[in-house]
């Protein structure tokens, strides 16, 4: 029933925009006194680098929507953290003392940054929680349904360990950082999964995100449970399932289990080419980032039908209640869908994916 209600609303909204002519809406206001001009200032702070999506997707496509909804006259201030709470602390800060118009922020620390948020809402800057819902008095929040990514990683596994999948599979999972409020909802989507179908056999929280500390996780799994003895791993992201095969390839592991991964990334999707990984999670990053960007302009110049409109959910955080939100909706990536997702969205070219090392493998599943 979730899912139902999320697509349901999510259909409708867009319908309602459309007729509104409100999805590219720059001059006109929704509102009959909108507080700020096309001449605002949107502060982006982004987590870390080691996910390309950040600089090569979200600050780009943000940047570009926040220009043709003002009519070129708005700017973004962007800032990245590299995955250090502190920075970002301090990033946000400098954004109070420059005095954004409103702040769009993808936290590293969820809790860690909620004093900082609660200072920009004291001094009037809204902010608007991106990807991860930061704690403190959020105005709103644009991400995707975190639960249900979790559910398709955990369906997809299931899928690729077959019909006789049972209790006596063992299974290893790589979750994302702890710091991150979205890892445990990946983690709870996927439990409500696997639980009573597989042995979770070993479970790991991963510092930060990082690969490395994935495969020092994934090296500690195989020592305690056997090379051998793993039937399927599941990893919360792309960047971590590369460690996770760097340690099963280190133990000798030459028939690789199936593997999960989550944000499509280039290496990511050429994993699952090969046969190395099974799936990602594609979230439509261009989808999630224009959205974030309509929510940031329509909220700063007072168009509250339109930022009502885009925000047709509702969220809880550890600190705040029925935060409005817009939840996207995930896709599976498997060999089959390649072309119909990251490719027809124009996140990759074939040439892209099918470089020398992947050209047989490309061919084999008709990528060209």
């Amino acid at each position: 029933m979730r899912r139902i209600a999320i697509t349901v609303a999510a259909s409708t909204m867009t319908l309602s925009l459309a007729g509104c002519g409100m999805l590219n809406a720059t001059g006109s206001g929704a509102s009959a006194s909108p507080s700020k001009g096309n001449d605002l200032t949107v502060g982006l702070l982004l987590p870390e680098t080691t996910n390309t999506r950040y600089d090569k997707f979200d600050y780009p496509i943000i940047k570009s929507q926040v220009a043709e909804l003002t009519n070129k006259q708005g700017k973004v201030e962007y800032a990245n953290a590299g995955a250090d709470a502190s920075r970002q602390s301090q990033q946000l800060q400098t954004m109070i003392d420059d005095k954004v118009d409103v702040i769009l922020l993808d936290a590293v620390d969820a809790h860690a940054i909620a004093p900082e948020v609660k200072k920009a809402k004291d001094a009037g800057i809204p902010v608007i929680a991106y990807d991860r819902l930061a704690e403190g008095p959020i105005d709103a929040y644009v991400s995707f349904d975190n639960e249900l990514v979790g559910e398709v990683q955990g369906r997809s596994l299931l899928e690729a360990l077959g019909s006789h999948a049972d209790t006596s599979d063992k299974i290893v999972m790589v979750n994302g950082s702890p710091t991150d409020p979205n890892a445990k909802q990946f983690k709870q989507g996927a439990l409500s999964e696997l639980t009573g179908k597989v042995t979770i056999a070993a479970s790991y929280d991963t510092t930060d995100w990082k690969p490395e500390n994935a495969e020092a996780n994934m090296t500690k799994a195989i020592g305690e449970i056997g090379k051998n003895n793993i039937a399927g791993v599941y990893s919360a992201n792309d960047d971590m399932a590369g460690g996770v095969i760097k340690a099963l390839e280190a133990a000798g592991v030459t028939q690789l289990p199936p593997i999960t991964g989550q944000d499509a990334s280039l290496e990511g999707v050429q994993r699952v080419v090969a046969g190395e990984q099974y799936m990602s999670v594609y979230k439509s990053y261009p989808d999630e980032a224009q959205a974030a960007a309509q929510m940031a302009v329509a909220r700063v110049q007072g168009k509250d039908i339109q930022f009502d409109a885009l925000t047709q959910d509702k969220v809880d955080s550890p600190t705040a209640k029925s935060i409005p939100a817009k939840l996207i909706q995930p896709i599976a990536l498997t060999k089959s869908n390649i072309k119909s997702t990251v490719v027809a969205d124009g996140i990759y070219t074939v040439d892209d994916i099918c470089t020398v090392k992947f050209k047989a493998a490309c061919t084999a599943i008709g990528l060209k």
